[in-house]
């Protein structure tokens, strides 16, 4: 009997000092304790975390924004847009596109339409005639064929386009950049300036060309003024083509001997569309490099994280003594301080992954483009603060854990 009165009072025992289970609710409880007890830290560590998050977020997604304005920019604009220019002779002397150059390339079949310009050489463009001739502000005289805007996808910002009237006479129109540095606004009815040594009226204003930029800083005259008024050769300098998009290769690959079948290697073939394409590939390279700092900046909001649980451990030896004393295991333990860095460290990511979000929506807006933020860029911040704080907590809750109840409290 005493035996088993012995047996039961130590199950009894044994029973009392079986650890209790914590439910997550209680570890979560627990672990942001150490975070509520010091509000400021906690803010300022998982502020670094944040920031590496938000640069991330942000360079992903401004990236994807302005990758998505180009696409919906050559979808409108497009890609079918071929460009021809002379090049040099095998001697390096200037070479010139013959005058008929322009109706040759219209004869290719895949082609739908087909315009040129002309560079005026020895004119210049001022606001008025006592500007000093070396003031040029850099701005081109071309002769354009009517049929110019079409082809090149432009459109005009205020007044009129040049027409089979005003070709014929003193009538420009001017780009968008050569407009501001000339000083003319929206209002174009009456203003003049002074090109070539005559005054000539100013009819429109071009808005930005994006795959013919060479025309935001120009001056467009009519064909026939330009031969008659300023003694223009009549040699286009730019035959701007338009094909059909599943030829566009294969116009390309003639272009040259039809626009010069007696010298096709003095001819020079572009593709504007090509331009846009390589400036992306630049903007990635770029946002590779702004990925790598914000990588860095990530990595110095981890090592604040654990600096500052580590600390955290070190000011907090008298609790985690007084929790072991009471009968919390070191798994507890370990399980506390782990919980409190990922919620550190979460609460980073959250707050970086808003704001990156926050910065990309102000600055597409800004510029003008579509806001776009891959969902995997949102996830993979998630995941990151995920993995930084539990790298972060591992040192810190293992310490923690090893600490014995009575060092703990005797260290107090």
């Amino acid at each position: 009997m005493r035996r088993l009165c012995a047996r039961d009072g130590a199950d009894r025992h044994a029973t009392r000092l079986r650890p209790a289970r914590l439910r997550p609710t209680d570890v979560a409880r627990v672990g942001a304790a150490g975070l509520r007890s010091r509000p400021l830290r906690a803010v300022l560590s998982a502020l670094g975390i944040a920031i590496g998050i938000a640069a991330m977020i942000s360079v992903v997604g401004i990236a994807t924004s302005s990758r998505e304005n180009l696409d919906r920019e050559l979808a409108s604009l497009g890609t079918n847009l071929l460009r021809v220019a002379p090049g040099q002779s095998i001697f390096g002397d200037a070479s010139h596109l013959p005058d008929e150059a322009v109706p040759m390339i219209g004869r290719i079949g895949p082609v739908s339409s087909v315009s040129a310009t002309g560079v005026v050489r020895g004119a210049r463009v001022y606001r008025n005639d006592h500007i000093p001739a070396g003031q040029t502000g850099s701005i081109a005289v071309l002769a354009a064929r009517t049929d110019v805007l079409g082809t090149v996808g432009a459109s005009v910002a205020s007044g009129q386009w040049l027409n089979a009237a005003t070709s014929a006479y003193p009538a420009v129109v001017l780009g968008a950049k050569a407009a501001s540095r000339l000083g003319v606004g929206a209002a174009t009815g009456g203003v003049q300036v002074w090109l070539g040594g005559h005054w000539f009226t100013v009819v429109g204003v071009l808005a930005p060309v994006p795959l013919a930029p060479e025309l935001d800083t120009s001056a467009l005259i009519g064909w026939p003024v330009a031969v008659s008024t300023l003694a223009f050769d009549g040699h286009p300098t730019t035959v701007y083509t338009r094909a059909r998009q599943d030829a566009v290769e294969a116009v390309r690959s003639v272009l040259a001997a039809t626009a010069n079948p007696e010298h096709p290697n003095e001819v020079q073939v572009a593709r504007p569309s090509d331009a846009l394409v390589a400036q992306r590939a630049a903007d990635a390279t770029l946002s590779g490099l702004l990925l790598g700092l914000g990588a860095v900046a990530l990595l110095v909001g981890g090592v604040g994280v654990a600096n500052t649980m580590v600390i955290s451990v070190l000011e907090r030896r008298a609790e985690i003594g007084l929790r072991r004393s009471l009968g919390a295991t070191r798994g507890q333990v370990r399980l506390q301080f782990l919980v409190e860095s990922l919620l550190l460290a979460g609460l980073g990511g959250v707050g970086g992954v808003l704001l990156g979000i926050g910065v990309t929506a102000a600055y597409a807006s800004f510029q003008g483009w579509p806001s776009v933020v891959p969902a995997w860029a949102s996830f993979g911040g998630v995941v990151a603060t995920v993995v930084i704080g539990a790298t972060a907590g591992i040192y810190p809750a293992w310490r923690a854990a090893r600490l014995a109840p009575t060092e703990a409290l005797a260290a107090v």
